[in-house]
Formats: C-alpha cells, structure tokens, sequence
C-alpha cells in the first residue's frame, strides 16, 4: 500500500542576520532584507516522509509552503531530496499571517489538494517564530490527531482503505518529553511535529538536482512570459514535474478575512538584535542574597 504524504514547510529568515531593517512600518518581519533559508526542523520532517517513501512503494510526498515567489526554492530544495513536488500557496491577502491565519490558509490548502492524505508532518517550530503553534492548529482545522515533538517514526501499520480513501491505520512515533522519551500511536489520517534533534535529512542527490533544477512556479517566471518563452521551452511542455503548483486565495476558496492581517488577532510589536556581550556578564553565588537579587532584576526589566 502506498500513502500521501504531505510535509509543511517554511522559507524563514536567517535569524543569525537581523538587522536594523528586519521589520516593517506594520511591525511585520521585513523578509525581503534578511537571506532566507529552509527552517531547519522541516528539514526533519522532510526526513521523515521520505524514509516512509522508501519503506512504501508508491508513496508521495509533497511539500505545502506559504509565502511569496521566492519561498518555491523551499519545494524544489525538498526535491532535489526526494520529495515528488508540491504546491506554493501565494497571495498578497496571506501577508502579515500569524500562525491563525496562516493554518488556516494551509489547512484550507490541503482540504483542496490533498483530500485524503494520510499523514502531514512539519517541524515543530519555525525559527523566525519558535512558537510550535501551526502544527497542532492545522490538526485542529482539519479535525485530526495529531502528535508533537517526535524523533522518529518507528513504524506504520496499513490496514486497509478507508470511506475517503485516506488509508486505515496506525502509526507509532517515539516522542522527547520532560524527562524521556514516550512511544505514542495514533489512528491515520493524522499531523506530526518532528523535533531539530530527529534525523538530520538526507543531502541533494545529484540525479535530481539535474532533474528538477529548471523545475518553477508561476510566480517565478519573467514578467509578462509564460513557460513557453523561456530557454528549453519543450522541457516544460513534457515534463510537467518542471510545473511546481501555485495557489491562491480564490484557488482554494479561502475565506478573506481568516488570511493575512485581517484574520490576525496576533501583532509583532518589534524585533530586536540582541548581542550579549562579556562586559555585561555578572557571576553570582548559590547564596539567597544573589538569588533574591537576580530575581528582582527579572522582575524589574519584565523577563518574568
């Protein structure tokens, strides 16, 4: 038996980059003046699916990411991996999202390509947010189990096909919890959040480097051209994995005012770049003098 995967993916900021210009007038992450990267504990998940790929023939993976053009490098780096392809979900009205409206957007997503997936997994959190919340809000919008902070998937059992054709099953994970490590097992269709101290994933394979390197989105294409006019036009007229999906608000019929700014109840007040530095150091005892100090001078600047 086979099974549909999806893995939920972000293009983040370089949080070791941030500057005086990382964040906008609306008090928004200025993504366009940091370097972006693949967030790191979605590298994880992709590990993840793709070891279950292996393990089930005829398995698809395919990466779900939102933001603007530029975040489709995020699909193609997953390809180069392993991963089938996937979908970018772009549009002006997602802006300024917080993780409401952003698993709304990729929950309404999935309702619309993927139906009757199997199992989603994403990393636990996003570095430029590290607040682990979309992985659980998307189970929630979608009505499915779902388990957090796993280190590996160590088994999936097929029981057969279910009513809406997602598959019958389970699947058991090892999960990091205060104090150790829990075995957890859940009915499919369900939602995993992988930790960063998972299986690191496997590098680029040169064959599908070379395969999928000319692969783009709609988005990415020259202004004002179509996949006709660009160089090895043939390619993309035979090989559609080159095609890589894009979505918008209307292509999954999202509700305008659950997207963006506008279904964010969540506002970033300020970004700050803060370097400790060694002169600002203090060494304190074990003594109650020390400790009741330190604790008014929390108190005091709000870091409690």
């Amino acid at each position: 038996m086979s099974l549909k995967i999806v893995v939920l993916a972000k293009q983040v900021p370089d949080t070791r980059n941030v500057g005086p210009d990382a964040m906008t007038p609306e008090g928004t992450v200025n993504r366009s003046a940091l370097p972006a990267i693949f967030n790191p504990e979605d590298l994880n998940a992709l590990e993840q699916a793709l070891r279950l790929k292996d393990q089930f023939p005829g398995t698809t993976v395919n990466v779900l990411t939102m933001g603007p053009g530029r975040a489709a490098e995020v699909i193609r780096e997953a390809m180069y991996r392993g991963a089938d392809g996937g979908w970018l979900l772009t549009d002006r009205a997602f802006a300024g999202a917080d993780t409401l409206a952003t698993s709304y957007a990729l929950a309404t997503a999935i309702k619309h390509v993927c139906p009757d997936v199997d199992l989603i997994v994403g990393g636990r959190q996003a570095i430029d947010g590290d607040t682990a919340q979309v992985g659980p809000q998307v189970a929630e919008k979608l009505g499915l189990n779902q388990v957090t902070y796993v280190e590996e998937i160590k088994a999936l059992i097929l029981n057969g096909e279910g009513t809406k054709a997602a598959n019958v099953g389970t699947v058991v994970c090892t999960r990091h919890i205060d104090g150790g490590v829990e075995t957890v097992e859940s009915p499919l269709p369900c939602v995993l959040t992988v930790n960063g101290s998972a299986a690191p994933c496997r590098p680029r394979n040169v064959k599908r480097l070379m395969k999928f390197k000319r692969a783009l989105a709609p988005l990415e294409l020259p202004q004002g051209q179509t996949y006709e006019d660009l160089p090895y036009a043939d390619q993309y007229g035979c090989k559609q994995y080159l095609k890589i999906g894009q979505l918008t608000t209307a292509d999954v019929n999202a509700d305008l005012q659950q997207c963006g700014l506008a279904g964010s109840p969540t506002k970033v007040k300020a970004v700050e770049n803060i370097v400790f530095k060694a002169k600002e150091s203090k060494q304190l005892t074990g003594s109650d003098e020390d400790i009741n100090g330190l604790v008014k001078e929390l108190m005091a600047n709000r870091t409690i």
